[in-house]
């Protein structure tokens, strides 16, 4: 998501949804389930219920497919990308299919779903009858900080372009030289 014209990055952010584990947690979760699986599947074994055995390690193969699933799913992402002419969130979804949504910063403003006891719930872009749910998967405290950061930037955005005095751009004519 280049901006055009090589325009300045007002706000640019990737939203991802949490992982509470990485690899090294999956790892260590399987293994203690497996070893627990093991300590009781000897134990029913012994007292004679050999069946509960079979049931322990599908316990443990069910647990490990969960997480597996869960991984692949972790490629979801969302980025929202502000410049002074564009705002375009592009969201990736845990197939890898991608939408991505290009507005004009002017137009937009930012619809906020507020609970009183759990924060902000939902935040959204409207412009010209187009909504677009951001942030889907922050929590109600980084949402609000989320939608701060935003809303600055788009604030940034319809103030328009800071521009430098013409003397500091090389545009300053000196009426004290002599003309051609």
């Amino acid at each position: 998501m280049t901006a055009l014209f090589n325009e300045p990055t007002l706000f640019s952010a990737v939203v991802t949804p949490h992982r509470s584990l990485g690899r090294a947690g999956v790892r260590i979760v399987i293994l203690i389930l497996a070893a627990a699986g093991a300590v009781l599947g000897t134990a029913f074994v012994l007292a004679g219920a050999w069946p509960v055995t079979g049931f322990l390690g599908l316990d443990v193969a069910l647990v490990y497919w969960a997480f597996r699933v869960n991984n692949r799913s972790a490629v979801a992402h969302e980025h929202v990308l502000v410049t002074p002419s564009l705002l375009t969130v592009r969201r990736v979804d845990h197939t890898g299919a991608i939408a991505e949504w290009t507005l004009n910063p002017v137009w937009v403003r930012l619809d906020r779903e507020t609970d009183p006891d759990f924060g902000l719930l939902r935040l959204a872009l409207v412009s010209h009858g187009r909504r677009v749910v951001v942030g889907y998967w922050l929590s109600p405290a980084e949402r609000e900080d989320f939608a701060r950061a935003l809303a600055a930037a788009i604030g940034e955005a319809k103030r328009g372009p800071t521009r430098a005095p013409a003397a500091f751009l090389g545009n300053r004519v000196d009426p004290s030289e002599p003309g051609p």
